[in-house]
Parts: structure tokens; C-alpha cells; sequence
């Protein structure tokens, strides 16, 4: 049964799973909000209701916090092969995930302490827009779902720093961060990223 994870609370997947895990999958849902009908008007133009795209992106830093790798809809995998982006979707619609980024954690350099995940708006559009929010991550092996962060911060922010994998013990643990940002792409929210590994 996965754990649904708070803001700001850590577990150990090893710990959690009882073994090592080889290759993972952190997905990404969300929902454009509907907007409120008002009026008969409202209910004739629908609203003004569009799709919004948010992107899914992760960083690979190392012990300095000097981001030395990235996997994002510009770059789907990053340079060492150990991550893998599934594609940009440009609307959310659908069940299940809208964007998945694989991780084979067996093949992440040792010099790679932290990734970090992002989704941000290219478009600009904040997360005022956006509801049902989730990023989960799954044992790419099974299919089975071990952790799941439901995104409740809604504003006029354009980015969310979602959590953050990063090395304990000889394992790998992960922290649940939910901090909001501002920033269409991956460089412009490094910085803030750097906080979090």
C-alpha cells in the first residue's frame, strides 16, 4: 500500500518496500480547474475553460548543489542514461499519469546525491488554474505505487518544487517539499531546487 506522503516528511524506500529498488517511475496528474458557471451566460460560453500544460522536469545535483545533469521536455534523458523523460503532454487530459520520468537508480553516478523534481508552467499559467495535483513514485518492476504527494498548493505561483530523491544510508530516500516557485523551466528554478537537496 503506498504512503501519502505530508509536506516536508521523509521516508526510506528501502525501509518502506523491504528491498533494494532497481528502476523507479515518478508520475505526474493534474486537472485544468473547471471554471464557475455564472449566469446564463456563463453557461452558453462555457466559461472560458483551456488546457494548461505543466511540465515535469528533474534535476541531478551533486554533494556541492551544483546541478550537473537534468531531465526535462528539452532533454528527455539525461547525458549518464540513468533518467528518462516520457514526453511533454500538453493539455492534462486523460486518467492517470499526464508525465513520467523513469530513474534507474542502480545507474545514477556516485557523485549524484540529490534529484530533484519539478512541474512547472511554460505557459505561465499558475497554479490557480490547476487542480487534483499528484506526483507519485512506483517501482517501475511492478507497477506497484510507493509513495503518492497530493499538491494542494494552489496560487499565483508558476512552478512547484515537488520533492526531492536523494541519498541515505546506502539507500535512497525521498522527501515530500511542495514550495511554490516562480519560473517556466528547469534552469530558471536551479536555484531555488538547490535549497531542497
Amino acid at each position: 500500500m503506498a504512503i501519502s506522503l505530508a509536506k516536508g516528511q521523509r521516508v526510506s524506500l528501502e525501509k518502506e518496500t523491504g528491498k533494494t529498488l532497481d528502476n523507479i517511475v515518478m508520475g505526474l496528474g493534474w486537472d485544468v480547474r473547471k471554471p464557475e458557471k455564472k449566469g446564463f451566460f456563463g453557461f452558453l460560453t462555457g466559461g472560458g475553460n483551456k488546457d494548461i500544460d505543466l511540465d515535469a522536469s528533474v534535476g541531478l545535483f551533486d554533494a556541492q548543489g551544483r546541478m550537473v545533469d537534468q531531465a526535462w521536455f528539452r532533454q528527455l534523458q539525461s547525458q549518464d542514461g540513468s533518467v528518462q523523460h516520457s514526453g511533454d503532454n500538453l493539455t492534462g487530459e486523460g486518467e492517470g499519469d499526464d508525465e513520467q520520468i523513469m530513474v534507474s537508480l542502480q545507474r545514477v553516478p556516485p557523485h549524484v546525491q540529490a534529484l530533484v523534481f519539478v512541474v512547472s508552467s511554460f505557459t505561465n499559467d499558475t497554479f490557480d488554474a490547476i487542480e487534483n495535483a499528484y506526483c507519485r513514485l512506483l517501482d517501475a518492476a511492478t507497477g506497484q505505487e510507493l509513495v503518492r504527494y497530493q499538491l494542494r498548493e494552489q496560487g499565483s505561483h508558476t512552478a512547484l518544487i515537488m520533492l526531492t530523491l536523494y541519498r541515505k544510508d546506502g539507500g535512497w530516500s525521498v522527501r515530500a517539499v511542495g514550495e511554490k516557485a516562480q519560473g517556466r523551466t528547469l534552469v530558471e528554478l536551479a536555484e531555488g531546487m538547490r535549497r531542497f537537496i
